[in-house]
């Protein structure tokens, strides 16, 4: 069923897929050795269940915060060896030394004393892990744009990883090995040593070997404290637009729902082997705990990652985790049975069923996610493998601190007493029963989430089309505006300049910019109003509190805004502009999707009523985009004017759209026209004469109404379009030059745009996203 082929050049070398598959072995070794580690506290240091439930959740809400901020640090990092490796060493370091020093407890310290400082060093280790296992994660997700080498990278990844988990179950034996430690807390100790040591050299692989490229000359937020600090509301806000998406609220409910219920349970299946087959006798119970951990992951490593991996490619990522997963269900029915006093060899029979379940989980999901992020570019134009890392596994994080508080909670529930050799009458069929029902409750829940997952191989193949279509189109199709065009229409005669414009030949950069300055404090007719920060795109909602702090910047420059939508926030706009004694051009978008438009038009008309729209807009650029007919912008027109009577209602469009519409301009109370000499390539000298130019053609058919622009603008970064070059000092001069014109010839002018555009610069380049008088910052270009 595959709908494309990966290409040669599409393949990420072994090598490559290896670096990143040692460095799973770390993030898995971690855990693992933690969890066998943890029995320790309860069975040997005597901490109560409750010491066991915080442990495992306080430093998960630690995560809550710390893993937000480091996928926002992470995919705005400038440096030549890229966004994610800096990190992924740094993280592994803190490992090696946080990991060490939180296993070096001391029974004669007391209990009080071993909890807080395990508690103060776990706090440092998950801040550690944070710092590694965000950017790591994220490095994986670049590593391929294919669908199934997604999925074959994942699966070398959790193949290597997955020997954390055979390898970590034998500590038990070294543990309670007599022969080896006096004792397991001596055992803890040393061991952390060599497990710290080695977990730390493959964590720091990948960030050596795994290629990556230069992002110093990406145009990234800063880094600084303040701008960190500043942005947590924009970080909050990448996650909820992430979270929205719901291919990938799915994969994380999902991954919650399994992995929460297998962790919740794994670490009984020591106590169960040891007090319900072996009586309570450790010694005894020899390997038998050992192999349960041990022959499970070696069944994962290979048999369910291989079947996992092909089944995903034959019937699709979906079908293959409901797959895998019913077959784990049935291995947790079957443990229920063969957990059997006397005869511990019988659940070996159940173990390789049993595995299908989170040997399945990560190899599918993790692909998965790569394609929800391909889907999040597509509409966002933002690519934030670092955010959707961040959620991701702070949500396997949070699952794991849940489940260590659902263990602790069980534990306390059914009466288990770990300094007891015998148990209380029903504390260990407690256990047994909790053993299987609970992953099985939370496998169904997790089968019903995923059931309506639409990203299939197909869907997420044309997604991957039009991404790479937009990709290699940006450089070349930065508008829709016609080279030339007006030169087409008429043989103009340009010459350098206007009488209006302004001798810069001999001005310092200090003497331009305080021109500049005095043209913006003496207010500008009107200004386009660009409410979406720097984390947002078109469509995201917009806060009240983002467009007063916005409008309060720009307030004190302008006598008019002009807003473009009515929806998602938008209609905010022209109320908070009021309220600042601004008039307003308020704009209804309109688009293909007729109900979208029906909510304009009315949010608009409704606007009108309440008394904050001065002129009345029905869509922008339509026409030119070919996404409406004419005769449907003038039978809007008509609806609103029949609506507010006495409100002079108009359409946007390049000035060059209305040359031939006598029905338009009829309809249209005054004539509203977005004129670009840069999109029409032309040179910054002769700018304000080509402006001029464009309202003149416009005034031959505009029957005498009036004409206001209502965007012209200059960028001040981006490609050339013909003699039209981006440059701070040409955006400067096109900013005085063409509002002295406009001035002087009495001609309402709307400069485009107030602030930088993030989310332009994957529609149309970095040229797009620079057209503000403001940063995206919001910070003042040109003081």
């Amino acid at each position: 069923m595959s709908y494309i082929k990966t290409a040669k050049r599409d393949k990420v070398p072994f090598g490559q897929k290896v670096a990143f598959g040692i460095g799973m072995l770390a993030n898995q070794m971690f855990p693992a050795a933690l969890g066998i580690f943890m029995v320790v506290l309860v069975q040997d240091l005597g901490f109560p269940g409750w010491m066991w439930g915080v442990i495992y959740l306080f430093p998960r809400l630690f995560d809550f915060v710390t893993d937000p901020i480091m996928g926002y640090i992470s995919d705005n990092t400038k440096s030549r060896w890229g966004r994610r490796k800096p990190y992924v060493i740094l993280g592994g370091i803190i490992l090696f030394i946080s990991f060490i020093a939180m296993w070096q407890l001391y029974k004669d310290a007391g209990v009080d004393y071993n909890f807080t400082y395990f508690m103060i060093w776990s706090i440092i280790f998950y801040l550690g892990i944070t710092i590694y296992s965000v950017p790591y994660v994220a490095m994986g997700y670049e590593m391929s744009e294919d669908f199934h080498e997604r999925t074959d990278i994942m699966a070398t990844a959790q193949w290597i990883g997955q020997w954390a988990w055979v390898i970590a179950p034998w500590f038990w034996v070294i543990m309670y090995d007599p022969d080896w430690f006096e004792s397991a807390e001596v055992a803890t100790r040393t061991l952390a040593i060599w497990v710290g040591a080695f977990s730390a050299i493959c964590a720091i692989i990948p960030g050596i070997f795994i290629k990556s490229k230069s992002t110093l000359n990406e145009n990234y937020s800063p880094l600084k404290l303040k701008y960190i600090g500043a942005s947590l509301k924009e970080i909050g806000s990448g996650f909820k637009s992430a979270f929205k998406i719901k291919p990938f609220r799915q994969l994380c409910i999902a991954t919650f729902l399994v992995y929460n219920a297998f962790m919740t349970i794994a670490s009984f299946s020591f106590f169960i082997i040891v007090y319900h087959l072996f009586d309570g006798d450790a010694g005894a119970a020899g390997i038998w705990p050992t192999l349960f951990g041990c022959l499970g992951a070696l069944g994962t490593t290979f048999m369910v990652i291989p079947i996992v991996t092909k089944m995903s490619k034959s019937m699709g990522k979906k079908k293959a985790f409901l797959v895998s997963q019913t077959i784990s269900i049935f291995g947790y029915l079957m443990l229920w049975f063969l957990f059997v006093p006397g005869k511990p060899y019988l659940f070996i029979i159940a173990l390789p069923f049993f595995s299908f379940g989170i040997g399945s989980l990560f190899v599918i999901m993790m692909s998965m996610t790569a394609d929800v992020i391909d889907l999040d570019e597509l509409t966002s134009g933002l690519r934030r493998e670092g955010t959707f890392g961040a959620i991701y596994w702070f949500v396997v994080k949070f699952g794991f601190a849940i489940a260590g508080g659902l263990s602790g909670v069980i534990l306390s529930t059914v009466g288990f007493d770990s300094g007891a050799t015998v148990q209380p009458e029903g504390a260990i069929d407690g256990l047994r029963l909790s053993f299987s029902g609970i992953p099985i409750i939370g496998t169904v829940i997790a089968m019903l989430v995923m059931r309506s997952y639409e990203v299939t191989e197909e869907s997420a193949g044309k997604v991957r089309v039009e991404l790479d279509a937009r990709k290699k189109s940006t450089k070349n199709l930065t508008s829709y505006y016609q080279t030339d065009k007006l030169l087409s229409l008429n043989k103009f005669n340009f010459t350098s300049g206007l009488k209006t414009d302004v001798d810069f030949s001999s001005k310092t950069e200090k003497e331009r910019k305080n021109v500049f300055s005095t043209t913006l404090k003496n207010k500008l007719h009107g200004i386009c109003f660009s409410p979406y920060t720097k984390d947002q795109n078109v469509g995201n909602q917009l806060t009240q509190e983002q467009i007063k702090r916005r409008m309060a910047i720009i307030a004190p420059y302008t006598k008019w805004i002009r807003s473009f939508s009515c929806t998602d926030g938008n209609e905010d706009i022209p109320k908070i502009a009021h309220e600042k004694g601004l008039k307003t051009i308020v704009g209804a978008w309109i688009g293909k999707d007729k109900d979208k438009n029906e909510k304009e038009i009315n949010t608009l008309i409704q606007l009108a009523k309440e008394g904050y729209v001065d002129i009345a807009v029905v869509g922008n650029e339509v026409l030119m985009r070919n996404e409406q007919t004419e005769q449907n912008i003038i039978d809007y027109i008509n609806r609103i004017k029949q609506a507010i009577p006495k409100l002079k209602v108009s359409y946007v469009d390049a000035y060059y759209q209305f040359l031939e519409r006598p029905k338009l301009i009829e309809a249209c109370d005054v004539l509203l026209v977005n004129c670009y000499p840069f999109w029409e390539g032309c040179s910054i000298e002769q700018s304000s004469q080509y402006l001029k130019e464009m309202v003149a053609v416009t005034k031959v058919v505009s029957k005498g109404k009036p004409i206001i622009i209502t965007e012209t603008g200059w960028p001040d970064q981006g490609d050339k379009v013909g003699k039209a070059e981006p440059s701070s000092e040409n955006a400067m001069k096109y900013f005085i030059n063409s509002n002295n014109w406009a001035i002087d010839e009495k001609v309402p002018l709307f400069y485009f745009s107030s602030f930088d555009e993030s989310w332009k610069v994957h529609h149309e380049g970095d040229v797009g996203a620079r057209w503000g008088i403001w940063d995206k910052d919001e910070k003042l270009k040109y003081n």
